[in-house]
């Protein structure tokens, strides 16, 4: 039998990660209000009514097949965008007296739920309760966190990724195929999550020696939702490589890293120096979370994200952000702040909400898009 403070420490748990979460969201979204009083400019339409917010909303409206020629020729299409966001934005402002960029925080805020909670129950799977609570914070606390709070797809995406991989981890395997159908149609990166679920089978199927009809069936619907999009889009435009061509002419083109060593090297020395500095750090959080012996589901999904974030010649901005749903990468530090008092790990915690909230204050309120 466990302890009784055991016992209320998992009976609360979950309710003290979702606490933690949105006490951290409200910092940034507090500094944010602040901020934009300061210099006058409109944080909260930023939040809904900016760079990708705007091309889901066109989708939710209008459906696709809108697209921009810019002066140096290149198309940037809709296309580029997978469609379970702004389908939930048409939904919802179909149901709720609200418009379609409303709808779409009103889904990215409670995805962010779902996901702190989702996060939570594969830290606490790892480590503990504790562990979990810390892992959904931190989560909440990343530097670009900030876009947690946006009509993006981040939240919706690493929502389904974590309860998927939570199913992998419980052996529910149709489950975790059916969200990781779903996060093949909110975002690319689910290629990550499919090769974590297709890996872990392999292991396992090597392992044992068989292979039980529900993980064949979980594997074999996982990767639907992002052919299903790919699909769409080859037939549409009568091409099958369409959708990787879309991509490119928004250069986003894999080009397994050159572009982000042609960014490091046209920085001024102290700049590029800071930022293999924090290159560096990614390596070690990679190789700590391998140390950390991290179920293989977990781990694969996490080196997949940071990978397909990397290779890309995305601009370069944007990095961070395709990087947050590896939340597997804070499992590290969450195991480090487990180790110490409560009333250590808070003020910890509490000064890296403000450090993200002052950081998403300052790109928010910038010119480029995050």
């Amino acid at each position: 039998m466990s302890p009784p403070h055991q016992t209320q420490l998992t009976h609360h748990a979950p309710r003290t990660a979702l606490l933690g979460y949105l006490a951290a969201r409200l910092v940034g979204l507090a500094v944010l209000a602040l901020a934009s009083v300061a210099t006058g400019k409109d944080g909260w339409h930023r939040l809904s009514g900016r760079w990708d917010s705007v091309w889901y909303v066109r989708i939710a409206e209008n459906g696709y097949g809108y697209e921009v020629t810019l002066p140096n020729g290149d198309v940037h299409s809709d296309l580029a965008f997978f469609p379970l966001l702004p389908l939930l934005e048409r939904g919802l402002s179909a149901v709720l007296p609200v418009d379609a960029a409303t709808a779409g925080l009103l889904v990215s805020w409670t995805a962010g739920l779902a996901a702190a909670l989702g996060i939570h129950r594969c830290g606490a799977h790892v480590g503990g309760e504790r562990v979990g609570v810390l892992l959904a914070v931190l989560w909440g606390v990343y530097p670009t966190a900030f876009v947690q709070s946006m009509a993006y797809t981040e939240t919706l995406f690493t929502a389904l990724a974590a309860w998927s991989l939570y199913a992998v981890l419980r052996g529910r395997w149709i489950l975790a195929g059916v969200l990781c159908a779903f996060a093949g149609l909110t975002r690319p990166t689910a290629a990550a999550l499919i090769a974590a679920l297709g890996i872990t089978a392999l292991v396992a199927v090597v392992r044992d020696r068989r292979l039980p009809a529900r993980m064949l069936t979980g594997v074999l619907v996982a990767p639907l939702g992002w052919l299903a999009y790919v699909a769409y889009v080859g037939v549409r435009q009568g091409s099958p490589t369409a959708y990787f061509d879309v991509q490119a002419a928004w250069g986003n083109s894999i080009d397994f890293g050159v572009a982000l060593a042609r960014f490091v090297l046209g920085l001024p020395w102290p700049a590029a120096l800071g930022l293999c500095a924090a290159l560096a750090l990614l390596g070690w959080l990679v190789a700590l979370c391998v140390r950390q012996k991290q179920p293989l589901p977990l781990l694969v999904y996490t080196i997949g994200v940071v990978f397909v974030s990397l290779v890309g010649a995305a601009y370069f901005g944007s990095r961070p952000r395709l990087m947050m749903p590896a939340f597997g990468l804070l499992l590290p530090p969450a195991v480090a702040l487990a180790g110490l008092r409560t009333r250590t790990a808070v003020p910890v915690l509490a000064g890296l909400a403000l450090a993200s909230g002052l950081y998403g204050a300052f790109t928010l309120l910038g010119s480029g898009p995050p």
